[in-house]
């Protein structure tokens, strides 16, 4: 086959894997202003006006109006199965948004006054998880939109939930994590100064703007008792980091990436993080990933998938051909 053949055939079948399944283009109710009520699901939006997206909302009705914003739509859960796992495709906003299902965060891009960076070419793509869906009813999107000047809004792209490509983990590790930044390489305890980061995604693009350095991302995460009465060996996978990292469960170190080069020379930030869980460390219900990330310069953090938790053989079948560059801790 040739290769612009292969490339057209990748294409379409990135395409198939894809599909839409809820349309979200239309008509979405819009209200100026700012209140963090509004994200609620129970929230009373019947007096807000009628906008259309994607549009800027100047030519909607709003010409000249910089500053925050909110859109809310709602969506049948019924139309979904939890058989599959999906994503938000909301195109681009400009400047920087944050998106709530049902009341709680999923993703957000940019980051809001008073540390304001825009992500106005960034394409907005949430993973939704299934623990957040209502399958047997009407679900509530809300997002918070803040513009600094010219068009404002839900500007352009094809908005609606699409079918991700079938899942091969155990457990799905991506969308909210924890972060906090550090000068030191000592763990940080548990507070009110870490952060929200979504993985996988550059610091760069949430807010981390020309950040060279330390940073610990954390997250909770469930396992249920029939994965760990499958007796088969588990794989976490964290995707490619940038630059250097050491990944702990349950506070035990599994795995860490570092060649040692120096920034320029250095080729960590290519490789695949494959890191073999021991047997017994993980608990039936409540566990915690922390990952120390060193960053030496350009971009930074966890910024590209797969990160989640599988099984061996799933590894050796999918993953390890699929990644031409890989690091692998026995």
């Amino acid at each position: 086959m040739k290769p612009a053949s292969l490339v057209i055939l990748l294409l379409l079948l990135s395409v198939l894997a894809s599909a839409q399944v809820i349309n979200l283009r239309g008509s979405w109710k819009f209200q100026i202003g700012d209140k963090n009520s509004w994200s609620a699901a129970t929230f009373d939006d019947r007096s807000w006006e009628s906008i259309r997206a994607p549009s800027p909302w100047e030519d909607e009705g709003f010409n000249g109006y910089d500053g925050f914003a909110w859109y809310r739509k709602k969506f049948d859960g019924r139309s979904l199965s939890k058989n599959d796992t999906y994503y938000l495709n909301l195109g681009f906003i400009d400047d920087c948004d944050e998106v709530y299902l049902n009341g709680v965060l999923i993703g957000f891009s940019g980051s809001m006054p008073p540390k304001f960076k825009t992500a106005y070419n960034n394409e907005r793509r949430y993973p939704l998880s299934n623990e957040m869906i209502n399958f047997e009813g009407m679900n509530t999107l809300a997002i918070r939109v803040f513009d600094v000047t010219l068009g404002g809004g839900i500007i352009d792209g094809d908005l609606g939930i699409y079918k991700s490509p079938k899942s091969r983990m155990l457990v799905d590790l991506q969308g909210m994590w924890q972060f906090h930044k550090t000068w030191s390489d000592k763990p940080v305890p548990q507070g009110n100064d870490w952060e929200k980061i979504l993985v996988p995604s550059p610091w760069e693009h949430q807010g981390f703007p020309k950040y060279d350095g330390n940073a610990w991302y954390r997250r909770t995460f469930t396992v249920s008792e029939s994965v760990l009465q499958k007796g088969e060996d588990l794989i976490l996978l964290m995707g490619k980091v940038d630059d250097f990292d050491r990944t702990y469960i349950n506070g035990k170190l599994i795995g860490n990436t570092n060649d040692g080069r120096p920034y320029g020379r250095s080729q960590s930030f290519d490789k695949l993080r494959v890191y073999t869980i021991p047997r017994g460390l993980l608990k039936n219900g409540s566990n915690t990933v922390e990952v120390f990330v060193v960053d030496m310069g350009n971009f930074g953090g966890i910024y590209e998938g797969p990160v989640g938790i599988t099984t061996r053989a799933v590894y050796e079948r999918y993953y390890k051909s699929e990644y031409g560059f890989f690091w692998e801790n026995e």
